[in-house]
């Protein structure tokens, strides 16, 4: 691995299309890129400027053996304390948005927030529920987000992804992109997604910006949002709601080191301070156990672990 040479091959791209594609921070704190706010540092963290810089990126590390990773927003990520050796892709900087009719395009790295807040200036209806999600389109797409009933395969209409394997830019459309809870294509393939599509309805613009006030304060009443999270750690079990039965075992405020289960919503494990990554693996483990123990349910997590464990 030579980080130094893929270093270069991503300064010579910019100069050969003579303007900046790449923001480039070696030995970067994960913390600064994940909502955690934990984490070690990595080798490097790079933010491509658009989709053919953030392609030639990618396999400009494959093709010198640099070990990468992508996350947008980070806010369903916790990093290892001990970071990540090699290129943290960091897709926030890739956040254009075009409307036409009643279709939206966003980049992968556009804030869910900022696509609800396009939409309802453009009475477009049907994003509402994404309001507030801490996220980025690319890693709601992968992990098909939801909230208050909704999700995100409920209005893609297509996504645009690099088949990583094969080279190419595909377009996918909803049927193909195996949608399921927390679940879609993506987890499967060796895709990154670029960009997508949204279908959505005309609507009162008052309405549907009265509507996404509403889940926003639904989100404040009910969520830690005092705090850094990775927001739901688990998947909602069959039958069951992970922060009840985490509530029912009577570990909310449960703590190891700075990382404790929230008083206010048990579904959240919350950074109080100074969490380290091992403090919520342990606790993580205990509500695990307990649970299990208890109800005879075993969680599964929703957050993504990413570097050295």
């Amino acid at each position: 691995m030579s980080l130094q040479i893929f270093e270069n091959a991503l300064n010579e791209y910019s100069a050969e299309k003579e303007k900046r594609k790449f923001f480039i921070r070696a030995d970067y704190p994960m913390k600064r890129v994940t909502s955690f706010r934990i984490g070690g540092n990595a080798d490097l963290a790079v933010y491509p400027a658009d989709t053919e810089a953030f392609i030639f990126g990618i396999n400009a590390a494959r093709n010198l053996g640099v070990p990468y990773i992508v996350i947008g927003n980070g806010s369903n990520t916790l990093a290892s304390d001990k970071g990540f050796r090699g290129c943290v892709f960091v897709t926030t900087d890739m956040r254009k948005v075009t409307i036409d009719g009643e279709y939206l395009t966003a980049g992968c790295g556009c804030l869910l927030g900022s696509v609800g807040t396009n939409a309802s200036t453009s009475g477009l209806s049907g994003a509402e529920f994404a309001n507030g999600i801490p996220g980025t389109v690319g890693g709601a797409v992968y992990m098909n987000a939801g909230a208050y009933g909704g999700q995100m395969s409920d209005i893609i209409q297509s996504t645009e992804c690099y088949d990583i394997d094969s080279g190419e830019v595909l377009t996918l459309d909803n049927t193909a992109q195996n949608f399921g809870y927390r679940h879609s294509i993506f987890m499967e393939k060796n895709y990154i997604v670029l960009s997508a599509t949204f279908k959505l309805t005309r609507g009162n613009p008052d309405e549907i910006k009265a509507k996404m006030n509403e889940y926003l304060r639904a989100r404040r009443d009910k969520q830690p949002l005092e705090f850094p999270s990775a927001g739901s750690v688990f998947k909602r079990p069959e039958g069951h709601f992970a922060g009840k039965l985490i509530e029912d075992a009577g570990l909310k405020g449960t703590s190891v080191g700075g990382a404790m289960v929230s008083p206010k919503h048990a579904g959240f494990i919350v950074n109080t301070g100074d969490a380290t990554a091992s403090d919520v693996f342990a606790l993580i483990e205990i509500i695990k156990e307990k649970v299990y123990s208890m109800f005879g349910v075993m969680l599964e997590c929703e957050i993504r672990f990413v570097g050295e464990k």
